[in-house]
């Protein structure tokens, strides 16, 4: 669900005798579903919760390709779990997809599925970057060219991962040293975007001469996908990841934003996601909005709950450090409601220039979004 301002959510509710149309849920999203298909989504569902499969899942995968071989083991998996969450792939297959969707007044928001694991083995050269980045143009025209009927100009949407982009090693380096005290002058946004328009050279103190090459060449890749992006009226939505990557990549989300989220650009082309599972999300995304604000840049967000329980107390066990989520579900879905009660907030008071995402599942956060965008509208 995407908020953009109070005169849009009012023109889409309709005319109607007792004001804000409250939101349905009534299922009817089910009915361009066959009995296989919900029978499918039922079982991945129950799946997805059973806590040996999710921690378990990838030596399964390895497993089953030995034992029932490639080709076997493939089609197994598009027959389930890949088939219930990838729209396809091939360009023709997504296109019936997102035809299908469009049919409930559902839009895309296409993703290429790749990043890098901050345990994954280094990667050697730029290549596998690159190749990602040549995806990533591609998705960018996929966005693009899917919709029959495309809507207003810039309603189309694209996720992008930093990480399939830049190496996490890196991203790594780079939030240690946004930490420390003093480092602020040395990588500020001003600095990075300066040398994304630019294409000269950057020297980072604390990155040596490898590591200085590599942020420039990723530099590069984040600049030229948003140009073309931009180009193809697509607006990007940048993926959050772990807490001990996240500083450096909003550095870099904010970079972009100095050169693509200014006044006379048409509203954020290039978002934020924030974690409301995070116990410093409420006060990090007041800050970023009040930043933006006194800046003069569009302010685009996604708001989620997080992905990454269990890695970041893991990680925070094991550095003897504090738990940086929330200490239970109920917890976390406060903090969401807090965020979304700010955000919706600052696109009532500036309007175009600020955007939000709802992304969620849960019935009772998109009820008090669009509950409360109600009496935004009615103020």
């Amino acid at each position: 669900m995407m908020l953009r301002t109070c005169h849009v959510l009012c023109s889409q509710a309709g005319p109607s005798a007792g004001g804000w149309q409250p939101l349905s849920f009534d299922g009817g999203a089910f009915h361009l579903k066959g009995t296989g298909e919900l029978t499918r989504a039922l079982l991945v569902l129950r799946l997805c919760a059973w806590p040996p499969l999710v921690t378990h899942g990838l030596a399964l995968q390895a497993w089953s390709r030995r034992l029932l071989g490639s080709r076997l083991s493939g089609a197994l998996l598009r027959a389930s779990i890949y088939g219930q969450f990838v729209a396809g792939e091939t360009a023709e297959e997504v296109k019936g997809c997102v035809q299908q969707l469009q049919t409930l007044g559902l839009r895309p928001l296409l993703a290429v599925p790749t990043e890098e694991e901050p345990d994954s083995a280094v990667k050697t050269g730029e290549a596998w970057y690159e190749g990602n980045f040549s995806a990533m143009l591609r998705c960018v025209d996929l966005s693009r060219g899917i919709l029959e009927t495309p809507g207003p100009t810039g309603n189309i949407l694209m996720q992008l991962k930093v990480t399939a982009l830049t190496s996490t090693r890196l991203c790594k380096d780079l939030t240690s040293w946004i930490r420390k005290p003093g480092a602020s002058l040395e990588l500020s946004p001003e600095r990075l975007a300066e040398a994304m328009d630019s294409g000269r050279d950057l020297q980072v103190s604390c990155l040596n001469t490898q590591q200085n090459q590599h942020l420039q060449a990723s530099l590069s890749r984040l600049h030229r996908v948003a140009q073309h992006a931009r180009a193809q009226h697509v607006r990007l939505l940048v993926d959050a990841e772990y807490t001990f990557l996240n500083p450096a990549l909003s550095l870099l989300v904010d970079a972009l934003a100095m050169r693509w989220n200014g006044p006379g650009e048409g509203g954020p082309w290039v978002w934020n996601t924030y974690q409301a599972y995070l116990k410093d999300t409420h006060e990090r995304l007041r800050r970023a909005a009040e930043a933006a604000d006194r800046a003069g840049l569009a302010f685009g967000v996604k708001l989620v709950r997080g992905a990454y329980l269990d890695k970041e107390r893991e990680v925070a066990r094991h550095h003897g450090t504090e738990d940086p989520t929330q200490l239970d579900y109920e917890a976390t879905s406060r903090s969401y409601s807090h965020c979304l009660e700010l955000m919706l907030t600052h696109v009532s008071h500036r309007g175009p220039m600020c955007h939000l995402m709802v992304a969620s599942h849960n019935e009772e956060s998109v009820r008090q979004a669009t509950k409360r965008a109600g009496r935004l509208c009615r103020v």
